[in-house]
């Protein structure tokens, strides 16, 4: 499932500055998607509709694995 959002956020981004740190609790898998302040804006879309996409499309591959996920942004610090 990492490998997805890596590839989905490489795309938005159009280069590799960012960082994703995976945590697993419970069968329930987080996804933290660390970018640079001006990037956040490029992952979250205008009205959040990029950021819910991505979640949706996790969603999806996470009901076929029978877990589930979550994903949030933060700028890096």
């Amino acid at each position: 499932m990492k490998k997805l959002l890596e590839f989905l956020v490489k795309g938005i981004l159009g280069s590799d500055n960012f960082k994703i740190v995976e945590e697993s609790e419970n069968g329930q898998g987080h996804f933290i998607i660390s970018v640079p302040k001006e990037m956040v804006g490029l992952i979250i879309g205008k009205e959040g509709k990029t950021i819910k996409t991505i979640r949706n499309l996790l969603r999806v591959k996470a009901t076929l694995e029978k877990v589930g996920v979550s994903v949030s942004v933060q700028e890096e610090s």
